[in-house]
């Protein structure tokens, strides 16, 4: 009975003892709960604040880049335009200040020059080729090949001269392939531009007054090298020889040729009108001469 007692007495006490730790526990275990909600509402909380934070960042971000953007497109704005393009820009400005002069605004036909052109070029396997064909109504310039923008050749001709010497579409082709073949070679361009152009062309004139003494300093070169300087002999020789190259292959295109340099030679000697045109484009009795088939000694 004692025994009995004790143990029942020790189970008792052992109950009284436990009951309180397990209590202890399942509080434990419940503020452990709140605590793992308290803990993801700081979460939330974190990574709420993150996400404005590098929304933030990115918005910044893009404002430095649009800020950016704009300060070059400002400067943009003050650029000197690239070379190709002040080329166009220069021969198109010399022919307007040069217009009453020139005459090239004026009623004229259409000769059907332009197709005939074209025609010729494909002929010779030149496709695709841009060009400008203005008739300008003076004697005084006969002829001139001009850089336009984009690789585009401005090709003048005289219609008194045309005219004077009663030329074919096919023979003021031909001249007009000349041209086409001195503006190729780069003569223009070597004897106008100007060591200001290659240096400001493409560059910025941002937040200082634009160098336009570039522009005049080009006009002035045109007008000398269109009425004054023209071609020397090297030049002349190069591109007839071009000339008799690329016509060979066509024996009709070559005679055409060979004679509209005869007839220009007997024109320029009788015709005093014309006496500066072999300053300007030297001797077509030398032309003659340098595409003539040698003479056969049987």
């Amino acid at each position: 009975m004692i025994i009995t007692f004790r143990m029942k007495l020790a189970l008792s006490s052992f109950l009284l003892l436990t009951v309180p730790f397990l209590h202890a526990q399942t509080e434990k275990l419940q503020e452990e709960k709140e605590l793992e909600v308290v803990n993801f509402q700081s979460i939330k909380r974190v990574l709420l604040e993150d996400g404005l934070s590098q929304a933030a960042e990115q918005k910044k971000q893009q404002v430095s880049v649009m800020k950016t953007e704009q300060t070059n497109l400002e400067m943009a704005r003050f650029n000197y335009p690239p070379e190709d393009q002040v080329w166009g820009f220069v021969s198109e400005y010399w022919l307007i200040k040069n217009a009453q002069v020139l005459g090239w605004d004026f009623e004229k036909p259409d000769y059907g020059i332009e197709n005939s052109f074209r025609s010729t070029l494909e002929t010779l396997g030149f496709y695709q080729k841009k060009f400008k064909i203005l008739l300008i109504n003076t004697p005084s310039t006969v002829r001139a090949s001009l850089p336009g923008s984009d690789g585009e050749m401005i090709l003048l001709l005289s219609v008194p001269f045309i005219r004077s010497l009663d030329l074919s579409k096919l023979e003021i082709s031909l001249f007009l392939l000349e041209d086409y073949f001195r503006l190729e070679a780069g003569y223009f361009k070597k004897a106008v531009g100007t060591e200001k152009l290659t240096k400001l062309s493409g560059t910025s004139f941002y937040g200082q007054k634009a160098d336009m003494s570039m522009i005049e300093e080009l006009l002035k070169n045109y007008s000398t090298q269109i009425n004054q300087k023209g071609y020397n002999f090297q030049q002349q020789f190069e591109i007839t020889k071009k000339m008799d190259n690329f016509l060979k292959g066509n024996p009709e295109l070559w005679n055409v040729y060979f004679r509209l340099l005869g007839k220009l030679q007997n024109f320029i000697k009788t015709n005093s009108q014309y006496k500066d045109y072999v300053r300007m484009y030297p001797s077509p009795e030398m032309q003659l001469k340098w595409i003539s088939p040698e003479e056969k000694v049987l």
